[in-house]
């Protein structure tokens, strides 16, 4: 698969608690050079991008993140669970509502169930992971979201995407978004490795 196939699939995420409003504008030139979906970036931040870049970029942000302290699915409160994602994505309609489950701390039980109230309750996508806790995307969790997720609700694995090779298997098994900003990285090595702007991008 080609980097740029890829990068249309990535959120260039930065999401570190003391990142600057420096640091958001260098990665939304990033985003806006290499063609990413868009820039996943912390709430306090999205003013100042969307000032900066217009309409030139889609920008993403996060809430309850990364932790949420939510016992909800563990206690098995499906119907809170339920509850709580219908008023966000009554908050947002309009926009697209992308739903972390943090596999790394789920059975598969867990995860399956997620699936069908994930959709159920009108979310865009099922996300893998925070990238903050015990783990992140893993090949497995991706194909066993994509195969008990209807069509209608896609798969962002996030967390751990560290190569073109991880990026082409996650795509492969059912990912239709990257959250990651190693991809991004990896197209600014190969083209310094080159001497000169590609111009595929």
């Amino acid at each position: 698969m080609d980097i740029k196939d890829i990068l249309e699939k990535c959120d260039h995420t930065l999401l570190r608690v003391d990142c600057t409003g420096e640091e958001i504008r260098a990665l939304c030139d990033q985003a806006i050079r290499y063609h990413c979906a868009s820039v996943c970036i912390p709430p306090c931040h999205v003013a100042g991008a969307k000032r900066y870049v217009g309409d030139r970029l889609t920008l993403c942000t996060v809430i309850g993140f990364p932790n949420g302290y939510m016992t909800m699915v563990k206690d098995g409160c499906w119907a809170d669970v339920a509850n709580d994602i219908r008023a966000v994505r009554e908050a947002t309609r309009g926009k697209i509502l992308k739903v972390i489950i943090e596999c790394c701390l789920l059975t598969e039980e867990e995860k399956v169930h997620l699936c069908k109230t994930v959709a159920d309750c009108g979310a865009d996508f099922i996300k893998t992971s925070t990238g903050f806790s015990r783990g992140g995307a893993t090949r497995e969790d991706v194909k066993l979201l994509r195969e008990h997720s209807p069509a209608s609700l896609k798969v962002k694995a996030a967390g751990g995407i560290a190569s073109l090779q991880d990026a082409e298997d996650f795509i492969a098994l059912g990912a239709d978004r990257l959250g990651t900003s190693r991809v991004v990285k990896l197209a600014m090595e190969q083209e310094k490795l080159s001497g000169a702007p590609d111009e595929k991008y």
